[in-house]
């Protein structure tokens, strides 16, 4: 294999968000042996530096479900699709119309900002971060975003992602990646799986020699995309069923280490 993808949480990060000492020791073995490293994460930008400064390695990160990807040696974003306006506000139209009660979010420049509507709730870590913010909804389809945010009450998350998904069908996607119910919405074609083969041609590496890691159904394009698809022990069923193979530990106990140990004699 000559490139390792993984998602963050659920997969690579332990529940309490630090990365493993075995974990890490593993990735840098990687990265000194040439294996090209990515991260795959619906995380947005500004979420992903505490990996960073976790692993110690430049490796580029697949931001907000594939809507961008993000070079840390240089700050830049380097692949972009964002939902264009003119989408978001027709998103958003049918979704009013459809489900009651709902409220948006975006996330902007790749998540280096957020902004939501004054009733969608807001995690306490971020509710005073800078670039957090209330708005109302003219000004949040005033400019793309990489990926909208949507809410409903309490909902079942693949119930509520299926009725989300049915209502934009050729106009966007959409998938989840919690069990909070929050169901995230990326422009048409844009997935994990869509940024992870970008990057992989860029290094002239085929599919076939990518091994990509994940838990959630979020990941599932990019499991199905690549040579080998890894699900986590602790993943959801749909992606554990359509994976390749299963990891045999958690996020907890280093499921994604003992498994790429295994597969580079480490």
């Amino acid at each position: 294999m000559k490139l390792v993808a993984t998602d963050l949480d659920g997969t690579l990060v332990r529940n309490d968000r630090t990365v493993s000492p075995r974990t890490i020791a593993v990735f840098r073995r990687l990265h000194d042996s040439d294996v090209v490293i990515v991260l795959v994460t619906g995380r947005p930008i500004r979420w992903i530096f505490p990996v960073y400064s976790q692993l110690g390695i430049p490796a580029l990160a697949i931001c907000a479900n594939g809507a961008a990807t993000y070079d840390p040696g240089t700050d830049t974003i380097v692949h972009s699709a964002p939902l264009e306006a003119d989408i978001l506000a027709e998103v958003c139209t049918r979704l009013r119309a459809e489900v009651p009660g709902v409220v948006f979010a975006v996330e902007r420049d790749g998540g280096r900002q957020m902004r939501h509507e004054p009733d969608f709730p807001v995690g306490p870590w971020e509710a005073d971060h800078e670039s957090v913010g209330p708005a109302p909804l003219e000004e949040i389809l005033t400019r793309p975003a990489a990926k909208l945010l949507v809410r409903a009450g309490v909902q079942s998350p693949d119930e509520f992602t299926a009725r989300v998904g049915a209502c934009l069908t050729g106009l966007a996607e959409a998938t989840n990646s919690s069990s909070s119910g929050m169901v995230e919405v990326s422009a048409a074609g844009v997935t994990k799986a869509s940024a992870l083969a970008l990057v992989a041609r860029t290094h002239a590496v085929d599919a076939a020699e990518v091994i990509a890691f994940g838990d959630m159904p979020n990941d599932l394009p990019m499991l199905t995309w690549a040579g080998r698809g890894v699900a986590m022990a602790n993943g959801h069923p749909a992606v554990r069923a359509a994976a390749s193979d299963v990891t045999k530990h958690s996020n907890e106990d280093d499921g994604v280490a003992e498994y790429l140990e295994r597969v580079f004699g480490f």
